[in-house]
């Protein structure tokens, strides 16, 4: 019995790692392009006579783009093939990218930040709806929360580097540099990626409004999650430096480093998700973030007790926008769906990236800082409500492929 069992099992296929590990750097890259200007953005200013809200147009377009075509993009990416679009939505962005590096204007710069943002959103639809054919049922949480944390990973590289790159050769070169490397992965990623069953296009039926009910459930939590999230980050080195006394130059190192503890977040779902826990149980993790907006917002602590507060939000969103992508494959009607089913999520999280900031900028100057903690509560109590009736509908059997 032993020696059967061994041999069935030695005959099961296993997770592909490696393709695996090349999909997951595809998105590290182009979230690296993501982030790009923000250590570059004053020089970029200076040069090109740009205003701050021009400059924040520029860095903002790509999310903005998500926010308004994710569902279709998915669409169009069940059409096309998840591998035909990662290879051309990295191509895009390299070309967009390089021709941001030589731009002259703003108009310019924005419409290569427009194409750039096209090629962003099909990478990150195309890389997780991947992920979820390669990877075997038993390893497909972890690998979809490890997934989660390429913007992290890929926005404080791109921090690390580009400010580095920047000094050395100017903005232009760094971008320029980057546009090379997006160019190299796309290259990498053509060759790497299997010929077989995974690189076809998908020949199931196409979703309808109904098959899209629950993953848009598990989207607007998600988009709830990122809105009372990310401007936490978006507000902290305003806080250091008008509250506590930071220079800004430590005020960003200390943000990016808080930032990068997202990622902790996305690691701790996989490992968790591997050893059996729940997605009803992990969803109540969400609720620390209500502790911590008050250590940072409640306006009686110290700089190190709001430091504290942020880190733990910072982790609170990795962990959270990772549990929501891994619960994605359970509330499926297939799972040949996952393509459209995460650009519903893409966009969800777009919208909420979108909107936080303003809507955080609007609370702390018409009321106050102390009036943030209310409204984070408000946003992670719904979102946690709505991942644990998600959380319900995980306990089904798994979806057909």
């Amino acid at each position: 019995m032993d020696a059967g069992t061994t041999a069935e099992t030695s005959a099961q296929p296993r997770t592909p790692w490696g393709t695996i590990a090349v999909v997951y750097l595809g998105g590290v890259v182009a979230a690296m392009s993501l982030g790009k200007f923000a250590p570059v953005g004053p020089a970029v200013a200076a040069e090109l006579g740009l205003s701050l809200a021009q400059l924040g147009w520029v860095i903002s377009t790509v999310v903005g783009v998500g926010a308004a075509v994710g569902l279709l993009a998915g669409y169009l990416i069940r059409r096309f093939g998840a591998e035909r679009s990662l290879v051309a939505g990295l191509v895009l962005t390299a070309v967009a990218s390089a021709a941001g590096a030589v731009a002259s204007g703003y108009a310019w710069l924005l419409t290569a930040r427009g194409v750039e943002g096209v090629g962003y959103l099909l990478v990150t639809i195309a890389c997780p709806a991947l992920i979820v054919r390669l990877a075997r049922e038993r390893d497909r949480g972890t690998a979809l929360s490890v997934w989660a944390t390429f913007v992290a990973v890929g926005l404080g590289a791109s921090t690390l580097a580009g400010g580095a790159i920047g000094t050395a050769i100017g903005w232009r070169g760094w971008i320029g540099v980057l546009a090379g490397l997006t160019l190299v992965m796309a290259l990498v990623v053509r060759v790497r990626l299997p010929r077989g069953s995974a690189r076809h296009q998908e020949t199931g039926p196409v979703p309808r409004v109904r098959a899209l009910a629950w993953p848009g459930l598990l989207a607007a939590a998600f988009c709830l999650a990122v809105l009372v999230t990310i401007p936490v980050l978006v507000l902290l080195p305003t806080l250091l430096v008008e509250r506590y006394g930071h220079s800004a130059a430590s005020a960003g190192a200390v943000t990016a480093v808080i930032s990068l503890l997202s990622a902790l977040g996305g690691v701790t779902v996989g490992v968790l998700l591997r050893r059996g826990t729940p997605v009803g149980v992990l969803a109540l993790a969400g609720l620390l973030t209500l502790p911590a907006a008050w250590l940072m917002f409640g306006g009686h602590g110290s700089s190190p007790a709001a430091l504290t507060g942020a880190g733990v939000i910072s982790i609170e969103n990795g962990f959270l926008g990772a549990l929501v992508i891994a619960a994605l494959p359970l509330v499926l009607e297939r799972l040949d769906h996952a393509d459209v089913g995460n650009g519903v999520v893409a966009q969800a999280g777009s919208i909420g990236s979108l909107l936080g900031p303003p809507l955080f900028g609007l609370v702390a100057e018409g009321l106050d800082l102390q009036a943030l903690v209310p409204v984070i509560a408000v946003g992670i109590v719904i979102s946690v409500g709505v991942l644990l009736l998600v959380g319900r509908r995980t306990t089904r059997p798994l979806p057909a492929g």
